[in-house]
């Protein structure tokens, strides 16, 4: 959406291009060409630089601190942020109908993605592969940062109520455990290796500055403008490669002229959008940061009070444990007494029930011992008895024996 001077010079190159591939059969496919480069980018072949062709199943390596912009021949633009790898593996697009297929491979790194004429004709024909699942882009601007395991999805726009007109863009974050669907602008889904991916959230401040930092080179480098000799330098090469094709002079400033006017009248067309939608941008993103601000401010406070709560609760939960130790220990207490006195009620049963049984058997004994003394005593008095009557009778006996001598010798 704003890189409005890269992508007309990119409409102008394409166009031209594509004229000259009806024509001739070329080895490598051309996808796309290369709006603008910071720092250090380059294929497995060849460091890029503002200008050069992209080709499909070619691997773009942005180094650290370093980005470059594609831009593609349907008029999408792929931003490669900081140390990243992209692959283009799939590129099909018809310019008369422009049906076709674009699939992207993020292997690391980050990738902001303005889809362009195929997307409009078809809002499902943008993917872009990610090691922990696929991004489903339904004619959008987004951006995703793959690192560690880990991919972070930002759906920037256009919203369902955009003064543009233009279709709502949603973008579908997925792999087989499950889907997620981006639909309101700036909000941000995760996906970490081996789970599904998170719910969409409204990005917060933070994460906001984490995605920006992804794009600050690119920014840095103006991708959306190029200067007087860059724009001639382009024509030059279109020229040259119209040559090689076996085009004449007359032919070349023919196209050219008819491409200078198609792209003025494309030019004008943009501009008017791009002012619209920049500004529409720039309103969103300031509505975005306030809520952030406010919602972080709100989390702030929330954190606050749910912090004094806490404090709060654990002062009770202290206050309640110090009292449920107290009323334990009590119990405690109160049992370890009882038990001891049960232990010295038992042994003192034990003892009087001993001392019982002793008494008990004393007093039996002396008893028994009394009882045989006075059986003894009462055989001997009776023994005694006897022998007195016995002696009585005999003495008796005796007496009438002697009155009975005496009658006689009477």
């Amino acid at each position: 959406m704003k890189n409005i001077l890269s992508t007309i010079i990119a409409l102008f190159f394409v166009f031209n291009i594509t004229q000259a591939e009806e024509k001739i059969d070329i080895d490598k496919q051309l996808i796309g060409i290369v709006g603008a480069v910071s720092g250090t980018a380059k294929t497995n072949t060849r460091e890029l630089k503002a200008g050069d062709k992209i080709y499909l199943n070619e691997t773009i390596y942005a180094g650290i601190d370093s980005g470059t912009q594609i831009l593609l021949l349907d008029q999408s633009t792929f931003t490669i942020g900081s140390d990243s790898e992209v692959v283009m593996d799939t590129f099909i697009y018809n310019p008369a109908t422009n049906d076709g297929k674009i699939v992207a491979n993020v292997k690391k790194g980050s990738l902001k993605i303005i889809s362009g004429l195929i997307s409009k004709k078809n809002p499902d024909s943008l993917t872009v592969n990610v090691p922990e699942g696929t991004l489903g882009s339904r004619g959008t601007e987004f951006q995703t940062i793959v690192s560690n395991q880990k991919t972070d999805t930002l759906l920037i726009g256009p919203g369902k109520n955009n003064t543009l007109g233009l279709r709502p863009g949603a973008v579908l974050v997925g792999n087989n455990l499950g889907q997620t669907l981006l639909s309101n602008p700036y909000s941000v889904a995760s996906m970490v290796k081996g789970n599904a991916p998170g719910k969409a959230k409204q990005i917060t401040k933070n994460q906001l500055k984490k995605f920006k930092k992804r794009m600050k080179v690119a920014r840095l480098t103006k991708l959306d403008g190029a200067t007087k000799e860059e724009r001639k330098a382009t024509r030059k090469k279109i020229r040259q490669e119209l040559k090689a094709q076996g085009f004449d002079k007359e032919e070349i400033k023919i196209l050219i002229k008819e491409n200078i006017k198609k792209d003025e009248e494309k030019r004008i067309v943009l501009l008017t959008t791009n002012e619209e939608e920049v500004s529409d941008i720039a309103q969103t993103e300031n509505i975005v940061e306030e809520k952030v601000i406010e919602t972080e401010d709100k989390i702030v406070v929330e954190k606050k009070d749910k912090s004094k709560d806490k404090k709060a609760v654990k002062k009770k939960d202290k206050k309640k444990n110090k009292k449920a130790v107290k009323k334990k220990d009590k119990k405690k207490n109160k049992k370890a007494v009882k038990k001891k006195d049960k232990k010295k009620n038992k042994k003192a049963v034990k003892k009087k029930s001993k001392t019982k049984k002793k008494k008990a058997v004393k007093k039996k004994g002396k008893t028994k011992k009394k009882k045989v003394v006075k059986k003894k005593v009462k055989k001997k008095k009776v023994i005694k008895k006897k022998a007195k009557k016995i002696t009585k009778k005999k003495i008796a006996k005796k007496k009438k024996k002697a009155k009975n001598k005496r009658k006689r010798k009477k």
